[in-house]
Order: structure tokens, then C-alpha cells, then sequence
């Protein structure tokens, strides 16, 4: 059964956007556990405009499944993560106009960049995972750094127009993990998956875990966390 890391991130932002106490990601955390979620993903940024130091301290003590922590390479973000210690330390690109990740960290310009983060945080006892772009390339990088994993990213395959775009992206995630596997690493995928178009994704040969926020956290909204984390959690079941 894949695994279902569920991104908080988006609660934090409701929390930031009034400068208030509520709602508490660490809570929110709770009831995904709660819910069924395998594991908890949050996104400590730079300008801390979701996720903030306090958040990431509190989770650590509060969960108990797998807490994997998102972060660029900035050296001050890494001494945090070394010194929480998350279960799993996922590299991302990071730009403080964007308003979400836009695209996997392109590891191979930036290889030594990634390479000084990765050695402070496995020395610090955390595993490490790459979000990069379904190419070849990256992950052979990937590979030579000594990740334990590459999160592959799903942008492209989800904000696809038509079927035929669907399809070539589709494809594009099939080839890359099946290289990845074969390279020794572990797969997981993310970014823009939601109710619909997770099934074909969760039916790839070899992806061992999703992590989603958005739609997750939209359709808590409206239903409740816990059954919004259970029904993308049966989503993903009737798929494989």
C-alpha cells in the first residue's frame, strides 16, 4: 500500500493570513493521523510564511509516524532540521516570489549546494529525499549524492490541459520511476495531486509514497479533516 504523507502547510497559511492562533497545524497533524495518514510533510520556509519554527519543534513531539520535514538548502534552515531531526529531510527549490514550489531543485546545477546540505543532515542521522523533475538526469545525480529517495515531482501531470498531455506526462513519471527503482531508490511523488487524478499515479509500478496538501486541505474545508485524509486514503486503495 503506498503511503500518504498529508502537507499541513495550507493550515498554517489560514493561520498566518490573520496573524492569529488558529487553526494550529499541530492539531490539524493530529486529525490526519487520526484519519489515516502515514505520515506528516510540512514546509519550513525561509520567510517562515506558513510553517514556523515553533510548528516544527511541536510536531516533532507530537508525531509519532513519519515527520518529513521540506526545506531548501539555506545553511540556517539545515541547522534546524539537524537539530529537530525529522524522519525524512526532502530538499526543495525554494523562491520567495513563488507561491507554491514551482518545480523540482534542479540538482545537477546546483550539485554542490545540495551535496554540503545533504552531508550536515546525514550526519545528523536523517534521511534524505530529492524533489526533482522526472528526468533521467536528475536522478542519476541523485543516485551519485547518496539520496535515499527522490520525490518526483507531479506539476506537470497534473496541470496537464488534455489527455494527450496527460498521457506524455503519465509516461514521463512511469519511465523515471522505473529508472529510479532500478538506480536503488526509493519513489515518492507529489505536487498538485488531488481526488481526481491521483488514481493513475498510485497505479505506477514502484511509487511507495504521495505526499498531498492542497486538495486534502480544501476538502477539509468543507467535510472535516479526518474524512477528507480517509477518502484520499481510499482513493488511492481503489486505485492499486
Amino acid at each position: 500500500m503506498i503511503r500518504l504523507g498529508v502537507n499541513i502547510d495550507h493550515v498554517a497559511t489560514l493561520r498566518q493570513a490573520r496573524r492569529a492562533l488558529e487553526p494550529d497545524p499541530v492539531h490539524a497533524a493530529v486529525l490526519a493521523l487520526l484519519g489515516g495518514a502515514d505520515g506528516i510533510t510540512i514546509h519550513l520556509r525561509e520567510d517562515r510564511r506558513h510553517i514556523n519554527d515553533r510548528d516544527v519543534r511541536l510536531l516533532r513531539q507530537t508525531v509519532t509516524s513519519l515527520l518529513n520535514l521540506e526545506l531548501s538548502v539555506a545553511d540556517e534552515i539545515v541547522a534546524i532540521a539537524c537539530d529537530v531531526k525529522p524522519d525524512q529531510a526532502t530538499l526543495v527549490p525554494e523562491r520567495r516570489e513563488e507561491v507554491t514550489t514551482e518545480g523540482g531543485l534542479d540538482i545537477v546545477a546546483h550539485q554542490a549546494a545540495v551535496a554540503k546540505a545533504m552531508e550536515r543532515l546525514h550526519a545528523a542521522g536523517i534521511a534524505v529525499a530529492l524533489f526533482i523533475d522526472p528526468d533521467i538526469r536528475q536522478i542519476e545525480v541523485a543516485k551519485i549524492l547518496g539520496a535515499k529517495a527522490v520525490e518526483i515531482q507531479t506539476a506537470r501531470y497534473s496541470e496537464a490541459k488534455t489527455h494527450d498531455a496527460r498521457l506524455t506526462e503519465l509516461n514521463s513519471l512511469q519511465e523515471s520511476t522505473e529508472f529510479a527503482k532500478q538506480a536503488g531508490l526509493n519513489v515518492h511523488m507529489g505536487h498538485g495531486l488531488n481526488y481526481t487524478n491521483v488514481a493513475a499515479v498510485a497505479q505506477i509500478p514502484g511509487v511507495e509514497e504521495l505526499n498531498i496538501g492542497h486538495s486534502i486541505v480544501s476538502r477539509a474545508v468543507l467535510v472535516g479533516l479526518e474524512r477528507a485524509v480517509r477518502e484520499m486514503k481510499e482513493a488511492i486503495r481503489a486505485a492499486q
